[in-house]
């Protein structure tokens, strides 16, 4: 192996150059495919260290396995064209889950993150039992319409807030408290014979942005996700990262300083003045009715201003928040996403600038995530994709992990 190139490269793109190296040899070619397809067999040598004949093994093994595909020849270079190789879409397809208090989206999506079908319910407060018949009709249409190959599916994925029966919110009824009884993993289980994934659904959309998104520009990152409760969600070194206790990304919990009165300082969390529903209500107080996403591109002129009011407050409140995972997490960028539309996250990036220091370098660059408001439902189908294709972001916890529970251990 080339000692000097390896050691450019990051620990997922290194391996021995020994024949009998396997499944980690595998791996790694697996993953570079991935990562920069398409790309030659030349390519990955370069890339990976190994020598060429073993590349040729390793790849013709992939061939054989229908992982990958031979794509085309790159021409317009000296000598023979040489043919890039890339993952085939139909080597494996996942399912991908997203419960929250105002939605229920199912995705069907192929190797490459393609959608292959989409099921969506814009519903408030959707109980369990009605989620779990909503699921399974949704699985058996992609079943019977053959949008996905049954005996390809790698697992189902699920992303969901924690707490998600607990945490006080506007307009929650008392029967959403059902969620905190109910043992998702094990009703899920019971549905599907393939594997179960589960994952906190901010940090689902941090590893849809890694794996599908600017994660190919970006290797650390904080996702900063503007749904009816605001979250976060963690990645370091290419790597998802939840914390000892997995409460790491949770800036809902972030104390924020108000001194709008121009007197005095009210501490208050985050998580208590920023997030979709937040928005919904301010609108609300001021004569204007939205109870989607969609309502508030359809507004006047009179609510694009109060829309705008709104977000000039809380940009105020989003750069402190942006100030202190710099100074904390140190990462390269932090994105915004969620279910807040593109052309209203855009606007509030704007705000949010003004509050920065344009010349300190020390701040993680401040961008739009990529993926819009299914983010959450790619992450929860990338968790049984990364896993089926042995990809860096695969993580084993996610087969045994349910959503936490029991807000009093916070407290206590």
């Amino acid at each position: 192996m080339n000692q000097t190139l390896g050691a450019r490269l990051s620990p997922d793109l290194t391996g021995a150059n020994v024949e009998d190296a396997g499944e980690h040899n595998r791996a790694v070619v697996l993953r570079c495919i991935h990562r920069q397809a398409p790309i030659s067999r030349a390519e990955i040598a370069r890339r990976t260290g190994f020598t060429k004949p073993a590349i040729a093994r390793i790849v013709d093994r992939l061939l054989d396995e229908g992982l990958i595909m031979e794509a085309r020849r790159r021409h317009g270079l000296r000598g023979q064209p040489a043919i890039e190789l890339e993952i085939n879409p139909d080597a494996c397809f996942a399912i991908g889950i997203n419960i929250d208090r105002d939605h229920l989206t199912i995705l069907a999506v192929d190797a490459v993150g393609n959608v292959r079908a989409r099921v969506h319910h814009e519903k408030r407060f959707i109980l369990p039992a009605e989620f779990l018949q909503l699921t399974a009709d949704a699985i058996s249409h992609f079943q019977r319409s053959r949008l996905i190959d049954d005996a390809r599916l790698a697992g189902i994925g699920l992303a969901m807030p924690d707490w998600l029966g607990e945490i006080s919110l506007l307009g929650k009824p008392k029967t959403y408290q059902e969620w905190t009884a109910f043992d998702v993993r094990a009703a899920l289980e019971n549905l599907t014979q393939h594997p179960v994934f589960i994952e906190n659904e901010a940090n689902a959309a941090a590893l849809a942005e890694l794996d599908y998104g600017l994660g190919a520009e970006s290797s650390s990152f904080f996702y900063i996700a503007i749904n009816p409760c605001p979250g976060g969600g963690l990645v370091l070194d290419g790597n998802g990262h939840r914390g000892a206790m997995g409460l790491s990304g949770e800036i809902g919990w972030l104390p924020i300083a108000d001194g709008g009165d121009g007197k005095a300082h009210k501490v208050q969390l985050l998580g208590e003045i920023f997030s979709l529903f937040f928005l919904y209500d301010f609108l609300a107080q001021h004569g204007v009715e939205v109870s989607v996403p969609h309502d508030l591109l359809t507004l006047d002129a009179h609510g694009r201003r109060l829309v705008s009011q709104w977000l000039k407050e809380m940009s105020a409140h989003l750069a402190v928040a942006v100030k202190h995972i710099g100074m904390i997490v140190d990462p390269d960028a932090v994105l915004v996403g969620g279910r807040l539309p593109i052309r209203i996250v855009d606007e509030l990036l704007r705000y949010v600038h003004e509050h920065l220091d344009a010349e300190d370098t020390s701040l993680p660059s401040l961008h739009r995530a990529s993926l819009g408001e299914d983010a959450s439902a790619m992450g929860a189908a990338a968790m049984p994709m990364a896993a089926a294709l042995m990809l860096a972001s695969a993580d084993a916890a996610q087969r045994t992990r349910s959503p936490l529970k029991n807000m009093d251990r916070l407290n206590s």
